[in-house]
């Protein structure tokens, strides 16, 4: 992996700094992006300042990193974030449009940068994390769901396109991961007083689920597997629950797969007005 140039976004903490972390360890010269940029933390990797949102701030991060090193073998679109346990409806369209606007477009932003340049090179590999939101349903988070089905829509029409240029395009599917993600959940900025109770239960779920959930270098080890793929796969999931859940989608009938998802988050007793979970 000696020389080959990777660029991984939102590398500050979590699945990014994993992901940055393993690949420098695996040979890479990597640069690692967030917000901020270079921080006083020691990485064995370089951070750059980037907001993906901003067209000029992806372009000018894209065109950096091919000043200094002439190429860019590896893109993993990692930034992102989501939105605290609340009804679709409790979100207002500019929050939804804030969602996407990092979440997804982040993703088209950060990929239309480098790959006019992979393209003269006749190679490259473009890596997203996605989620297994982006196969299943989540109740009470359905626009970070959106983002993510959007990604795996995305992200497999793209390799169509790009595999006979000798870029290819891969999707990373983690279940729930270890991180501070969670901790900067963008509340919801039209609450309802009708979704108050389960919107609290459904926080404590989270918060016990997230306490025994995989570490970010579960994903990290995932990304490099499919960077170095002499023959990549379209998706890898990461981690045993993830798998789990793949199958099941894959295989189970659409009714128990439908079940499932509520009697796991008991969204039947929380909604029922009066319900003792909803009065505890």
């Amino acid at each position: 992996m000696k020389n080959r140039i990777a660029l991984v976004t939102g590398a500050s903490s979590g699945i990014g700094e994993a992901t940055a972390t393993r690949l420098a360890a695996a040979g890479y010269k990597v640069y690692g992006t967030s917000r901020r940029g270079a921080s006083g933390a020691s990485r064995p990797f370089e951070m750059l300042p980037l907001d993906v949102t901003r067209d000029e701030s992806v372009e000018a991060v894209v065109e950096e990193v091919l000043r200094r090193e002439g190429r860019l073998d590896l893109l993993v679109n990692n930034a992102g974030f989501g939105v605290a346990p609340a009804a679709a409806e409790e979100s207002s369209l500019d929050q939804a449009r804030a969602i996407f606007d990092t979440n997804f477009f982040g993703v088209v932003r950060m990929t239309r940068a480098v790959v006019p340049h992979m393209r003269r090179q006749g190679n490259g590999r473009i890596i997203n994390i996605g989620s297994v939101l982006g196969f299943l349903p989540m109740p009470y988070g359905a626009l970070y769901a959106a983002t993510k089905h959007a990604i795996e829509g995305y992200s497999e029409s793209l390799d169509h396109e790009l595999r006979t240029r000798g870029i290819r395009v891969s999707v990373i599917e983690p279940a729930y991961t270890k991180t501070e993600f969670d901790a900067n959940f963008l509340e919801a900025d039209a609450k309802l007083d009708e979704y108050r109770d389960i919107r609290a239960a459904l926080t404590a779920t989270l918060k016990d689920v997230m306490a025994n959930a995989d570490a970010p270098g579960v994903v990290a080890d995932v990304v490099l597997k499919a960077a170095n793929a002499a023959r990549p796969k379209l998706r890898y999931t990461a981690g045993g629950l993830a798998s789990r859940l793949r199958l099941l989608r894959r295989f189970a009938p659409a009714g128990l797969m439908d079940a499932g998802i509520r009697k796991d988050l008991r969204l039947d007793l929380r909604e029922l007005p009066g319900s003792p979970v909803l009065e505890k």
